[in-house]
Parts: structure tokens; sequence; C-alpha cells
């Protein structure tokens, strides 16, 4: 009984010509559109032309070896997130580290079983398309998101994320050679999460926000524009208030208390709550959680 994986495109990457044929044969059963190469640079010229759902790699090749071929795929941005199976009659250990290591999901010792590898693709086809479903969601969501590794390499951007880097004029020429450089030192340091990165091309900045760290070593970032407003400037800005009203509602904003204000600001309890005083007539407020609320609102939609 055949497993029927319809509107899938594998690309079958190996010199045997008796492998190919198996393969093929048992991937078109399967209702599958079968690409083929016999070597790893015909691989990526194929899959840079018509980009397959998953790709079935020999490890052992004349020229540019299959663990050669999977780096260049993954070091792609465009071919990135296609999943590699290896294929292999080597069996070390070490040899099967090195295909996992080079970017490849899964791998299958030769002579290839088609029932075992249908099995195998079918995870991992369906791995690959809740992965492009989150970041086809995250695209059409406007949110200025990319994912970084800790080699400072953009994996993928938003549409929203790339054309802001654009208007900042931090190009893909600039993201491959200027940024790893500035991020691998920062990306280093402990308590990354509680630090914002800053990055200037020219009179134009954009500040990377840590959102969370990913189960494959990968890190989400948002993008603030640099030269906006932000904090208690943002709040003086949207609610005509003063310096001090907008810093006291700041920090009420983050959980602080009258003294714990006080001490930041270096200021008096007491005059932290003639502040507030006034601020919550303006505000139409009656207390304080009222006015944290109106201020969180402000820095969230800003965010967002």
């Amino acid at each position: 009984m055949n497993m029927k994986i319809s509107n899938d495109i594998v690309l079958v990457v190996d010199d045997s010509p008796d492998a190919l044929s198996l393969i093929n044969d048992a991937l078109e059963d399967a209702g599958m559109d079968v690409l083929v190469a016999l070597e790893g640079r015909q691989a990526l010229t194929i899959a840079k032309r018509i980009r397959p759902d998953i790709i079935l790699l020999d490890a052992i090749m004349p020229n540019m070896d299959g663990f050669e071929t999977c780096e260049a795929l993954k070091a792609d941005p465009s071919l990135s997130s296609i999943p590699v199976i290896f294929m292999t009659g080597l069996t070390d250990t070490c040899d099967l580290v090195r295909g996992l290591e080079a970017g490849g999901v899964d791998y299958l010792t030769k002579p290839i079983n088609p029932s075992e590898l249908l099995a195998r693709m079918k995870v991992h086809l369906n791995n690959a398309r809740q992965t492009t479903n989150v970041q086809n969601a995250l695209d059409s969501s406007g949110q200025y998101l990319m994912t970084l590794n800790f080699a400072g390499s953009v994996l993928w951007g938003s549409p929203q994320a790339h054309a802001q880097l654009a208007r900042a004029g931090m190009d893909e020429s600039w993201l491959k050679k200027e940024l790893p450089p500035k991020l691998i030192p920062v990306l280093a340091e402990p308590n990354l999460s509680q630090k914002n990165i800053k990055l200037v091309k020219g009179e134009q900045s954009i500040e990377l926000k840590l959102l969370s760290l990913q189960e494959n070593n990968q890190i989400l970032v948002r993008l603030i524009d640099g030269d906006r407003l932000s904090g208690s400037a943002l709040l003086k800005d949207k609610l005509a208030i003063t310096d001090r009203e907008s810093e006291v509602l700041h920090w009420i904003a983050n959980g602080k208390t009258n003294r714990e204000i006080a001490e930041i600001l270096g200021m008096s309890p007491r005059t932290v709550n003639k502040h507030l005083e006034q601020l919550f007539p303006k505000l139409g407020v009656e207390n304080r959680t009222a006015a944290a609320g109106v201020a969180l609102r402000i820095l969230a939609a800003e965010e967002g």
C-alpha cells in the first residue's frame, strides 16, 4: 500500500543512477514531483531555480560532497528552511553527527527502504509546513520581527522588518558583511534579555529588542526605529504632560512605588505624590492603577 504525499516537490541528490532510479520510482508512486541532481553544485542550482519542499542528499559524492552541499543550502536564507535528509552508506557515529551538524534533520543508511523513507519524509514535511505557517502568520501580522543565530546572521525576517532595514540603508550586503561583527560580542554577553542592541548606519539607527530564545538556538527579535520616541518621552508627546510628570508616569507603568520613583528621580516621595495629583486630572483618571493603564496602552501600541 503506497503512502500518498501529494503536491510536494522533492530534490534527490545522488551520483548513483541505480539509487536514483529506486528512489525516484518510490516517490513518484507516492504522488510526489521529483527533481534529480547528480552532484552538489547542480543541486544548488536546481534548488535556487525550483525551490523543493524537501531534499534527499547523498553524503558521499565527487567534487562537492553532501556535507558541503548541505552547509551551502543552510547558508542561503531563501533555502535554509528546507529539510534535508541524508542518505549514506556511512555508519560511523562521527559521520552521522557531521551530517546533523551540517544542517540535516535526519539520515537513512543505504540500501534505502522506500517505506521507511516515506515515513521519515512525512514527519519532516509536516514539521516544515508548521514552521512555514507560523512564519506566514507573522509575515501577515505586520510585525517587525527577525530571527538571528549566535553568529549574528539573519535567518528570517518579516517583510516589514526587511522594509524597515532597507529604509535605514541596511541592505542584504550590509546584513551579511557588517551585521555579524557588530552582534557577535553582544550576543555572547550574559543577561542578553535585558538589553536592546542599537544598530547605526550613517544617520539612521534601529534597535533590536530580544523577545525570546527558541529551542533551536535561534533568537527572535523585534525591530524598533531607533529615532522614534519611547518611554517617558513618548508619554510626554502623546499626553501633553510635563517632563517630570511623564517620568513619574513611566515608572508607575513599570510597577514602581512612590518611594522607589523618588529614589530613581532624586526627589522626595511627597514631590512624587504632588506630581500624581496634577497628573490624574490631565489623564481623566482617579488613581495610579488607571494612570498606569493609560501609559501601558500607549507604550504597547508603539511597540506593536
